[in-house]
């Protein structure tokens, strides 16, 4: 049987850590996020406690400018968040260490964007339609009619269906989600949890 020394061990074990944190990359762009920012989570959580963007640019090899705008971005995204440490002057980050808020955090602050882009387009389209309506008389064709009541039909869906990616996000947010569909965690031979 093979054995392995200490540094060996470790150094086995950092391949693991490695492969999630590129696996935490890829699937941030499943997110519509830049692997960047996967790559910062996945360090960060791997890391088990804050870390400057000194820190972060060692372990990136990127600049200490370009950690900011990532660091800014997860904050934004409410994945990411800075830290006291006592005796430092410098900023800390930490990540969002349950997998699930952070599947949340990212899906309804993506949904919420969009549902407030589609919100504000609904509007101003209603808008041109009520501006439209004034120039319809009783010579407007029998097209021109049908595709504006099409048009307003469309947007009734339009507002119907962004309802309920708002409604869905507001269900994630909630923790309402977890009464419905729990995390359980599977059990692996040697009875730890995976």
């Amino acid at each position: 049987m093979e054995s392995f020394s200490n540094d060996q061990l470790l150094q086995e074990i950092k391949s693991c850590e490695d492969l999630l944190t590129d696996r935490i990359a890829d699937n941030m762009e499943t997110f519509g996020v830049s692997s960047t920012v996967g790559r910062l989570l996945g360090i960060i959580y791997m890391n088990r406690e804050a870390m400057t963007l000194d820190s972060l640019a060692d372990e990136t090899g990127m600049s200490k400018t370009r950690m900011s705008q990532v660091m800014r971005q997860m904050i934004s995204l409410n994945i990411a968040e800075k830290e006291y440490v006592k005796g430092s002057r410098k900023d800390h980050y930490n990540v969002e260490r349950d997998y699930a808020q952070t599947f949340i955090s990212l899906f309804t602050s993506n949904w919420s964007e969009v549902v407030k882009r589609n919100t504000s387009l609904e509007r101003r389209l209603r808008e041109q339609i009520r501006h439209l309506e004034t120039f319809l008389t009783k010579d407007s064709t029998e097209d021109v009619k049908v595709r504006m009541e099409r048009l307003q039909q469309e947007l009734d869906e339009w507002n119907a269906y962004y309802n309920w990616i708002d409604n869905l996000v507001a269900f994630f947010e909630s923790g309402e989600i977890f009464k419905h569909v729990p995390i359980v965690p599977q059990k692996q031979e040697g009875g730890s949890a995976k």
